[in-house]
């Protein structure tokens, strides 16, 4: 197997820095084989990165929407093995930057050098695990993610002091996830005062290059004026929740797509 010293994410920022838009789904929701449809639809609709969620039975920093698309990923029988089996072959029809999302557990579960391994042979780009120490990740973790050309996202929030977001930039790879608030995911994005200083010291740490990642925001992210709002701070913003409410229920392939394509032809008006 030949591995690609040129990650795909890192070809992203290279081409494109303004209003990068990534989404986040839970694999195996809202059935089961659903995750290469996905994939293939978001590409389609213009998106520029997908994060798949790996469903987890304790996902402490999701809201209630997540939460139970996870619940109903592993009731469907999604597991981290099926996953790496469903990714096989989609770098076949898809060209997007992929970053798998989820919690430490089931990656130890797995093995954290089987896991990097799969992750590279199905062409993942990226991970974000945000139950992950920084530094844990930088003294056990970091030289096989390494081996394996994996950037490590980490996430960074309104009460992050400066100089641990510079050592957090520092540790990460590919983009740093700057977490609109400190709650969980799923709630609407308020541009409250408190919320635009935050952004402003974002764009400030770009402006001043004091970071050394791209910036992406996420938390909150739900529609046209909350991703406009989050890319005049930062170089992009994901979407999650609102992405699985716009999904959730699809009773076929056909209806799914319907639903993935007047969803983000509202993002991309």
């Amino acid at each position: 197997m030949v591995l690609s010293s040129q990650n795909r994410i890192t070809s992203l920022f290279q081409e494109k820095q303004h209003d990068v838009l990534s989404v986040y789904f839970t694999a195996g929701f809202p059935r089961l084989d659903d995750t290469t449809s996905i994939l293939e639809t978001l590409q389609e609709c213009g998106v520029d990165v997908v994060e798949i969620g790996m469903p987890f039975s304790d996902p402490v920093a999701d809201g209630p929407t997540i939460q139970e698309s996870s619940t109903e990923a592993l009731q469907n029988g999604m597991t981290t093995a099926l996953l790496f089996e469903q990714l096989r072959h989609v770098r076949a029809t898809v060209r997007l930057p992929l970053v798998l999302m989820g919690y430490v557990n089931p990656v130890l579960q797995f093995g954290i050098e089987k896991f990097c391994a799969e992750c590279a042979a199905v062409g993942i780009d990226g991970v974000i695990l945000p139950d992950l120490p920084r530094e844990t990740y930088l003294s056990e973790w970091k030289p096989i993610f390494d081996k394996y050309h994996l950037h490590f996202i980490m996430l960074i929030t309104p009460q992050t002091p400066e100089a641990r977001v510079r050592s957090i930039d520092a540790a990460s790879s590919g983009f740093v996830y700057a977490v609109s608030s400190s709650g969980t995911t799923g709630g609407a994005l308020a541009m409250d005062d408190a919320r635009i200083a935050y952004f402003q010291r974002l764009k400030h740490y770009r402006a001043e290059k004091m970071l050394a990642n791209p910036t992406m925001i996420g938390f909150g992210i739900h529609d046209k004026a909350s991703f406009d709002a989050a890319c005049e701070y930062a170089n992009g913003a994901i979407i999650g929740s609102a992405f699985i409410k716009a999904i959730s229920g699809a009773s076929s392939t056909e209806d799914l797509k319907a639903r993935i394509r007047a969803y983000l032809g509202t993002i991309r008006s």
